[in-house]
């Protein structure tokens, strides 16, 4: 018998409640903790009410704060770059196209500021989610939107146990809307249900749905969480719904599915239901593709609210929308860094307070007096103000003079407590002083490196696992963009890795048809593997690239003056770049500059022909010597054999130097708009040829020797 969908709606709260009971309801309670203890608010309340009643001091010296800021730190000071590389049919060109789409993907989403919410996420209480889906908001045809996801509102599955979320069965999101909420996202009808639901009180309890009968005003008076109760007339009081749990399940189940399968590699790959027959028959042909049906697993996606059930229906994506960042991982049990700080950072915060109260007593120990013997106030007033600088006693003439109680000595263990307190919440975190910038003057630079270095290996874990997140991100990007972004897009690329100059943006086609019938940038054809590599954000690029380029120009490399502006941070660095370039004739020419320099051209290419017919005529004279010199070789003697290598060497030459002039001379006037780069390996190139024909001018020049010559 099928199930109704009241059935399905009660079969997935109880789903839910197993999973929420089974281990998510204890993370939500470490996690407020946790955090606590990041913002600093480190004591229970029952212990701060202790220690104010017997007037003691509650320090708190939040270690734990500058501890995760740092690993943070650097986190963020390198970035993802997603690329892929061709597998199966797969071609370099169209890589490199998903990678550009890819980046597009991740300047819509911001996707550094996201990425480093889901990393504190992480580091604070142990899990942290990206949440990876279509949107439909701002195009009809959808764009990928990756979103934080906050750790409280994923439940995972309790039999779950590995880091991928390709082994999970299923994975539960929930979050409280309104009624509002369910009207906007599903309609009038689903509302109406629910409305009924809560007013008949046939709901499944507060921890589903929160009915309150409150009277109609704007605040609520009480201050309490759920509402303003009031024993007024029912006329003043309305029944309303404050709240709903929805009820997200992606969850796996077995179906039949049509599958390509390439015969050559065995790899296959599910057919898009959207796809017609047409569609797959022309696929097949042009790759030589096979197509079997088969069981498979499919990922369902429902939602329910309370006992309504509001969506069901296979999910659009061939994964769960959910990907996991846990910064330590072992065997189903992830945890954050801050979960082993808090003992240490607990001993702290007591033994500070424990010394500072120490101190405190030792100001005021209390005096011994006879009573009635005080002249200028009496016992209670010496209570009060004992312990005041320059305080003068009287007492009464032959009575003995009070006594101020000797204190207990501070107990020398005590600060060293402390500092070992301290110096384990750094042996625990592995950040040591060296990363938090503690060391003292006297630490050389060698030593304060290798501390640094020490302390990013120790917390290389979470990083590793922050790649591995990546992978599983970028993967999740690839299979979307070939499933989805299957129409033709004009989409605007933005690269703001360029050092010292603004953002570019590239306008690039995708999925566009061509006369011939084919697609220029095609991206739903072929298979691609995920490679993921770290660069430096911008702000470090440019100082490390500033850095580098003054020491290549101490070192002598000719780097361009404008060049080394563009690194800098100078704030109109651009204008003062651009007029470098001009005053180094590294601009542009202007129209009129183009006219000049190509009569400039022609006129070095006429003196160039002259020239050559001018050195051909001296080549004729000197092959006819040659030749002549040549028929008289037998009689000749040392001194004219020596005059004939001499002429023979004095051509050759001649030749590789008109050779290399028109050369020069096509280059020039082939290439109008030359780049730095350009013109400086054309200035090499002309340096260079200058020297070598200086050099066998040079050698030309040198005497021969003679017969007897030592």
């Amino acid at each position: 018998m099928a199930q109704t969908e009241t059935d399905k709606a009660r079969v997935q709260y109880l789903q839910f409640k197993r999973a929420f009971d089974h281990g998510h309801d204890e993370f939500i309670r470490k996690a407020d903790r946790f955090d606590a203890f990041y913002a600093g608010e480190q004591w229970a309340e029952e212990d701060l009410q202790r220690l104010h009643d017997t007037r003691r001091p509650a320090l708190t010296l939040n270690m734990v704060l500058p501890t995760i800021n740092t690993v943070m730190g650097e986190q963020s000071t390198t970035r993802v770059d997603i690329s892929f590389k061709p597998r199966g049919n797969g071609d370099q060109e169209t890589a490199d196209t998903l990678a550009k789409v890819a980046l597009q993907v991740q300047d819509q989403n911001k996707f550094d500021w996201v990425e480093s919410e889901v990393f504190q996420d992480g580091l604070i209480t142990g899990r942290g989610y990206f949440d990876i889906r279509l949107d439909f908001e701002d195009d009809i045809r959808g764009e990928i939107r990756i979103k934080s996801r906050d750790p409280r509102e994923v439940v995972l599955d309790p039999e779950a146990k590995e880091y991928d979320p390709k082994t999970w069965k299923r994975v539960f999101t929930q979050q409280w809307v309104t009624l509002e909420d369910i009207e906007r996202m599903y309609g009038k009808e689903k509302r109406d249900k629910l409305e009924f639901v809560g007013l008949n009180n046939s709901h499944y309890g507060r921890d589903s749905m929160v009915v309150d009968t409150r009277k109609n005003t704007f605040g609520e008076l009480d201050g309490t969480a759920h509402g303003y109760y009031d024993a007024v007339d029912d006329d003043d009081n309305a029944r309303s719904i404050r709240s709903i749990r929805l009820i997200e399940q992606q969850h796996k189940q077995l179906a039949k599915q049509k599958f390509f399968i390439d015969y050559r590699t065995g790899d296959m790959s599910p057919i898009p239901e959207a796809w017609d027959e047409n569609k797959v028959m022309a696929v097949q042909q042009q790759f030589g593709l096979g197509v079997m049906e088969r069981f498979a697993e499919r990922i369902r996606w429902t939602v329910t609210a309370d006992c309504v059930e509001l969506y069901d229906d296979w999910s659009i994506y061939d994964d769960f929308t959910i990907v996991p960042y846990f910064p330590y991982f072992r065997r189903g049990k992830p945890f954050g860094m801050v979960e082993n700080l808090i003992s240490a950072q607990e001993q702290l915060n007591k033994v500070s307070s424990q010394e500072l109260h120490v101190v405190n007593t030792t100001a005021n120990s209390g005096w011994t007096v006879e009573d009635g013997t005080l002249v200028n106030m009496d016992e209670h007033e010496l209570a009060q103000r004992g312990a005041e600088t320059g305080l003068v006693l009287v007492h009464a003439r032959g009575s003995n003079p009070p006594q101020k109680i000797q204190p207990n000595q501070i107990p020398s263990g005590l600060d060293r407590i402390g500092q070992k307190a301290a110096i384990n919440l750094r042996s625990i975190s592995g950040v040591n002083d060296g990363m938090l910038g503690d060391t003292s003057a006297e630490v050389s630079g060698v030593a304060l490196k290798q501390k640094q270095a020490r302390g990013q290996i120790q917390i290389q874990v979470p990083l590793d696992n922050l790649a591995k997140t990546r992978h599983l991100v970028a993967e999740r990007m690839l299979r979307m963009i070939q499933k989805f972004y299957t129409e033709e897009r004009v989409l605007r690329i933005v690269n703001d890795m360029l050092p010292g100059q603004m953002a570019e943006e590239q306008v690039m086609t995708v999925n566009q048809m061509q006369p011939d019938g084919n697609i220029l940038n095609d991206l739903t054809i072929g298979t691609y593997d995920v490679v993921i590599s770290t660069i430096p954000n911008r702000d470090n690029f440019d100082e490390s690239q500033f850095a580098e380029a003054i020491q290549l120009r101490e070192l002598g490399v000719m780097i361009p003056d404008h060049v080394i502006v563009e690194y800098s941070h100078l704030a109109r660095k651009q204008e003062l770049a651009e007029l470098l370039k001009g005053m180094n004739g590294f601009n542009e020419p202007s129209e009129e500059e183009q006219q000049l320099m190509q009569m400039q051209q022609q006129m070095q290419m006429q003196a160039a022909q002259l020239e050559l017919g001018k050195l051909e005529g001296e080549v004729m004279e000197l092959q006819a010597r040659a030749q002549l010199q040549a028929a008289k070789a037998e009689s000749l003697g040392a001194e004219e054999q020596a005059r004939m290598d001499e002429l023979e060497a004095k051509i050759a030459m001649k030749r590789e130097e008109l050779q290399t002039r028109i050369q020069l001379a096509m280059l020039t006037a082939q290439s109008r708009k030359q780049d730095v780069g350009s013109r400086m390996l054309m200035e090499h190139a002309r340096l260079t040829t200058q020297r070598e024909i200086s050099a066998r001018q040079a050698k030309d020049k040198t005497p021969p020797k003679r017969n007897g010559d030592k």
